[in-house]
């Protein structure tokens, strides 16, 4: 039984899946659920159901994924790049096995899998991260350690509540996962974002960094019903003490020596605490105080003391901290007055935001001393910036109709203050900056200062242009556009152009990029806040996001047009997905003939855009990219941009996938082999051409002889034929003529660029290879779609292909050897080197046309493999439709929809082997597939004796080969499906064995006389012990493959008493094959005896 706390009540209207409580520490706003009245009446009448039906025990997901993974995703990632390649493999590994056992329905066992992956994870980052030798505090090193230990063991909590099983059976220990999970995570996602912002900018704001991740993550000030159980009053307490305190803390912690040395540093400790303090009491608006009290006026009360002190010294600081320490060269008032009038402008400024935010400005009385405040204000802001006294009502009447304004919502007002704001601000610009003898990111400070001040009216426009009639909403748009455009140019300037001129002197400066993420995430939080509010239309929110995105390019690429390549790209590829958005619509929202122009238009953009792609390319090879890759990235980058298009709109139009996949394969290709393009396709800019006329690679790597490139084509044209046929572009299964062309076609094609590309000084194997590509895709196209003749003259084409195996073997090389016997007689102009230059080549050669065949046998085999298993299916469904036939059963209405279509589908396919067919002229597959499968296989054998020697593990990877083998009476009687492992097994047995032979004779009558001294030379101990060691081996082995061929069931003591007899083999043995063989032995015993055993256990379970 469940405490009664803990049991689920009928008015508890929050789940935890569906209708989870927020918290302070998580949410963004103010609850509409939580009331203060909870057994009310409204509440009372349909309470039950709504709670039964939100039940905080329902399977579902968990509902603060979203706001827990905005937390522990970057921390998860921040503590993988701490630990290095160790803990992603250890964790890439373990989640593997967790995915593997969760496919298998093995709940619990995925569930621990989650927990022991984490846990390996984490004792592989405390040996593989560098946190004790990065800090040279042994305590500071243990609490860093305990912080990334507390991380991973929350992520293992928030991993275990997607299990939904576990909400099922154990619902107080989900309750409990909650709230520790809202209780903790706070703590360590706000240490561990200041720790990685430490590393990354340094140490000399990180307790203002911490303060502001602590006001981000640890609150957002979203109200928590005292009802529910995630979060309590003092899990609130310990966060709100955190969040004043802990920032604090760490100042002091880390400046103990310098906090009282200055002014400055005295007011970094009054902000530290006062800032996160009023952020408490913003907060408080939104029931971030609730445990403290639950009487608004009080609440109201403590806001207002506290914030009206908290404000004074917040500003007071900021005067000494920020105005006078950084800008006080603005500041044309004398002392005291300048501290006067700074504390009036910033003081009272504050006070009247904060009245107005508050909204405590609503009677006349209010208004008018809001008004008053503005004006005094604006005034003694103007005087401390020096505006001449003559001029001196102009920025009080601006400041009386901004608060005219906020008081009136008087439109015509808030352009009145734009008008004498930006004449203000022209002024000040024009009297600080315009004369200046400075060089800004490549141009002057007076033209700079002109964008500045164009960017900063549209910027005071904008909000009153947001607030027109909805038909004057395009002058929104045009100001948002104009002044996106403006801040990429001048943020794309400072990027690029990272150099300040001043009076002779050349400094680099950097624009940070921290700058260009956070006007870029906030323009786009703008144009989103304006689409909700139906302030601009979707085609402005298309140009807006576009352009807002494109700036984050910049900090990627480093070409100086990226920014507009960027937008351009966007501009072509996003109208499928932000302009068509007419959901009602259950066809396509766009037409076909604005398919192909979209398409066109992201085919001209991609091309428009070429050079900075080449741009991108250099950079990323180190090297000018060849026409070939440029020209292939280009067809990709279409390809993929038309994606949207496809799957959006015309995802059920088949063609277009297809023409689709074309395109980003031909692409592909192009990036992959370089192919030579010609000059008239090229595209050679002044950019391209300068960048090739490098003489780099000619003075680092010398003259290298040029290899024909030309082949490539070739490639090319045969892989994207086959694509074509495969997706059906190509209909070769309809036309036999077309069908023949195309297999001769492919097979010329592949036959001379193998030929060209590694047969080139052996012009007399051109024909030969030809011919053999062209009989093996003739081979494999008409099995795959055979005609009414084929089944008779396939096997003629196998028989060709097997014939001219040997005679191209043969041939390769006899006239080059018959050329260097011929010219023996002249001994002293043919050097020796030269012959063994050929004769290696002669080698390479053969062995490049022992894995030519190799790979056309293992092609024909699958082929014919895939044919079979195809006809057995064929098969069983005429037989399945036999029977329903016969018992009635297959009347329209019964009949399976899928399987009528099934049937029409192969009345109107081309025609292909029936049963009938296959007894009668298609009797040859089997053993035509099982004769390519063994030569295949053989071809393999000499593969790897000629290229590793014979090594042991070879004949694992080579053994499943044989798995292609076909029931065939001529070849093995009693070979069916049940052994078709039996080869595979049998192989792998005599291989090991006949090699370990050879060892055995070698060792005796060829041995290594170091290694002779040491075991006893070419001895007949030697001999009879490895001999004796590799027969007590055979049991195992002989046993298994009984068991293998006939899957008869022996007494369960058989082969557990034959597996000691393999661990004499295993110990004492000179030989490695015989040590393999005891150890597949000792496998081999185990997997008899446990598939035995399951078959006894599952017979039981039968009966």
């Amino acid at each position: 039984m469940m405490p009664p706390e803990l049991q689920p009540r009928s008015y508890r209207p929050f789940i935890s899946s569906a209708s989870a409580p927020t918290f302070s520490s998580f949410n963004g706003g103010h609850s509409p659920e939580r009331s203060p009245t909870p057994n009310s009446s409204s509440f009372r009448g349909n309470g039950r159901s709504r709670s039964m039906s939100k039940s905080r025990f329902s399977p579902s997901s968990f509902m603060h994924n979203a706001r827990i993974a905005i937390a522990l995703v970057p921390c998860a990632a921040f503590l993988l790049d701490l630990g290095g390649t160790p803990v992603v493999a250890t964790l890439t590994l373990g989640l593997m096995i967790a995915y593997i056992l969760d496919s298998l329905n093995f709940k619990s066992g995925s569930f621990f899998g989650v927990w022991f992956s984490l846990i390996a994870a984490q004792i592989a980052f405390f040996f593989s991260s560098s946190i004790f030798s990065t800090f040279n505090s042994i305590p500071l090193s243990l609490l860093a350690a305990f912080l990334c230990a507390e991380t991973n063991f929350l992520i293992g909590v928030w991993a275990s509540l997607q299990f939904k099983w576990i909400q099922i059976e154990n619902p107080s220990i989900v309750l409990a996962l909650e709230r520790l999970l809202f209780a903790c995570v706070p703590f360590a996602a706000s240490s561990l974002f200041a720790w990685a912002t430490i590393s990354a900018v340094g140490m000399n704001h990180a307790s203002y960094y911490l303060m502001a991740f602590n006001c981000e993550v640890g609150y957002h000030g979203g109200e928590v019903p005292d009802e529910i159980l995630i979060l309590g009053p003092l899990e609130s307490c310990f966060h709100t003490l955190n969040l004043l305190f802990f920032p604090l803390v760490f100042h002091i912690a880390s400046h103990y020596s310098v906090m009282f040395s200055s002014a400055a540093s005295v007011s970094d400790l009054f902000l530290l605490f006062f800032i996160p303090f009023l952020f408490q009491l913003y907060a408080s608006t939104r029931g971030a105080l609730w445990w403290v009290t639950k009487n608004s006026h009080q609440l109201q009360s403590i806001r207002m003391v506290n914030g009206a002190i908290s404000l004074v010294v917040v500003v007071i600081c900021l005067e000494v901290r920020v105005v006078f320490h950084s800008f006080g060269r603005y500041i044309q008032v004398p002392p005291p007055l300048n501290y006067l009038l700074v504390t009036i402008t910033m003081l009272g400024g504050a006070s009247a935001a904060g009245a107005y935010a508050l909204g405590m400005i609503g009677d006349a009385f209010s208004s008018v001393a809001f008004t008053a405040l503005a004006v005094l204000v604006s005034s003694a802001g103007a005087i401390v910036v020096g505006f001449p006294i003559l001029f001196l009502p102009l920025p009080a009447v601006s400041g009386f109709y901004l608060a005219r304004f906020f008081t009136k919502k008087s439109l015509s007002s808030y352009f009145t203050f734009v008008v004498l704001g930006s004449l203000m601000v022209i002024w000040f610009v024009m009297h600080n900056f315009w004369d200046l003898n400075i060089w800004l990111a490549g141009m002057s400070l007076k033209s700079f200062c002109k964008l500045i001040l164009v960017d900063v009216v549209l910027a005071m426009v904008i909000p009153g242009l947001a607030l027109l009639p909805s038909r004057l909403h395009f002058l929104t748009e045009v100001g948002l556009i104009s002044h996106a455009l403006l801040l990429s140019y001048i943020e794309n300037r400072f990027f690029s152009y990272s150099s300040i001129y001043y009076y002779g002197l050349d400094e680099d400066v950097m624009y940070p990029s921290y700058m260009v993420i956070m006007t870029t995430f906030l323009g786009l939080a703008l144009v989103r806040r304006l689409s909700v509010d139906q302030r601009i239309g979707p085609k402005a929110v298309w140009v807006l996001t576009c352009l807002y995105s494109s700036k984050l390019a910049m900090l990627f690429i480093s070409s100086k047009s990226v920014v507009w390549v960027a937008s351009i790209l966007l501009l072509a590829v996003s109208p499928p997905l932000l302009l068509y958005k007419d959901k009602s619509r259950l066809a396509s929202k766009m037409k076909a003939w604005q398919g192909y122009a979209h398409a066109t238009v992201v085919a001209l953009s991609v091309w428009f855009c070429r050079e900075t792609i080449f741009e991108a390319l250099q950079w990323w090879n180190g090297r000018s990219p060849s026409d070939g890759l440029l020209l292939g990235f280009c067809i990709v980058l279409t390809g993929l941009a038309c994606v949207p298009i496809v799957a959006v709109h015309f995802s059920h139009v088949l063609s277009a996938k297809r023409c689709l996949v074309l395109v980003v394969a031909t692409g592909l290709l192009f990036m992959l082999m370089e192919p030579p393009i010609p000059l008239s396709w090229a595209y050679r800019s002044d950019l391209i051409k300068a960048a090739r006329q490098s003489s780099d690679d000619i003075s680092i790597y010398g003259f290298v002889a040029a290899k024909p490139t030309w082949p490539s084509w070739l490639l090319i044209a045969a892989i994207l034929l086959t694509l074509a046929a495969v997706t059906s572009i190509i209909p070769i299964n309809y036309m036999v003529e077309l069908r023949a062309v195309y297999s001769v076609a492919i097979g010329i094609a592949l036959g001379i660029y193998i030929s060209a590309e590694y047969f080139l000084q052996a012009a007399v194997l051109h024909a030969l290879i030809v011919i053999t590509m062209v009989c093996a895709s003739v081979f494999v196209v008409f099995t795959h779609f055979p005609s009414a003749s084929s089944t008779r003259l396939l096997p003629w084409v196998f028989a060709l292909l097997v014939a001219l195996f040997p005679v191209t073997y043969l041939l390769e090389g006899q006239m080059r050897i018959k050329s260097i016997l011929a010219d023996s007689a002249f001994e002293d102009m043919v050097e020796e080197d030269y012959k063994l230059t050929t004769l290696l080549a002669i080698e390479g050669a053969r062995t490049s046309l022992l894995g030519l065949y190799a790979a056309i046998f293992m092609l024909i085999a699958l082929e014919i493999k895939f044919e079979l298993a195809s006809l057995l299916r064929d098969k069983a469904f005429e037989k399945g439709g036999r029977h329903n036939n016969q018992s009635g059963q297959s009347s329209s209405t019964n009949f399976p929809a899928k399987m009528r279509f099934m049937q029409q589908r192969r009345a109107t396919i081309a025609p292909t082997f029936t049963i009938k067919r296959m007894a009668a002229e298609g009797a040859w597959m089997p053993a035509v597939g099982n004769v390519a499968t063994v030569m295949c296989f053989a071809i393999c054998l000499i593969l790897n004796v000629n290229l590793t020697g014979g090594s042991n593990r070879a004949i694992f990877f080579l053994a499943p080969i044989l798995l292609l083998l076909n029931q065939d009476l001529d070849l093995v009687a009693g070979f069916g499906d049940k052994q078709r492992y039996f080869p595979v097994t049998i192989v792998i047995s005599a291989y090991l064995v006949l090699t370990s032979l050879y060892s055995i004779w070698e060792d005796i009558w060829h041995g290594n006389a170091g290694w002779g001294l040491e075991i006893g030379g070419p001895d007949w101990f030697f001999a009879v012990k490895n001999l004796a060691l590799l027969i007590l081996t055979f049991p195992s082995h002989i046993l298994f493959n009984r068991f293998v061929w006939s899957y008869t069931k022996q007494t369960d003591s058989t082969p557990l008493l034959t597996l000691p007899l393999n661990l004499p083999s295993i110990i004492m043995t000179d030989e490695i094959k015989v040590k393999i063989l005891g150890l597949l032995g000792i496998i081999y015993s185990l997997a008899q005896y446990l598939i035995s055993r399951q078959q006894y256990i599952t017979g039981l379970k039968y009966i």
